[in-house]
């Protein structure tokens, strides 16, 4: 998935804004509309499509634990944030993690 993509994907969760909160813009932030709160940060780490999810920290550990593609977060809080590099995951536990990351942030 290509990141304008992967934003337009960001883009179908309710009441959801998109923004660009850094000067190069290479950060792109989804946050909601309501209080302003980040669910997801997406950037490319090392070359590779990642985004900043937001997670229950049990669930968090077991999914760094069973996904190599799943790891302590990229600068945020390791305990309540994964990384996820986005193409190295099944889609529909992708769209799991993002709407767990809203619903905790909502």
């Amino acid at each position: 998935m290509k990141k304008r993509e992967f934003i337009d994907l960001l883009k179908t969760f309710p009441s959801t804004l998109i923004d660009n909160p850094f000067r190069k813009g290479e950060h792109v932030v989804a946050r909601h509309k309501n209080n302003k709160k980040w669910f997801a940060l997406v950037f490319e780490l090392n070359g590779e499509l990642a985004v900043n999810l937001k997670c229950d920290p049990m669930k968090a550990d077991f999914l760094r634990s069973v996904n190599s593609s799943v790891i302590p977060a990229w600068h945020m809080n390791k305990v309540h944030w994964n990384t996820v590099f986005v193409n190295k995951v099944d889609l529909s536990l992708l769209k799991e993690m993002i709407w767990d990351s809203y619903e905790i942030t909502k």
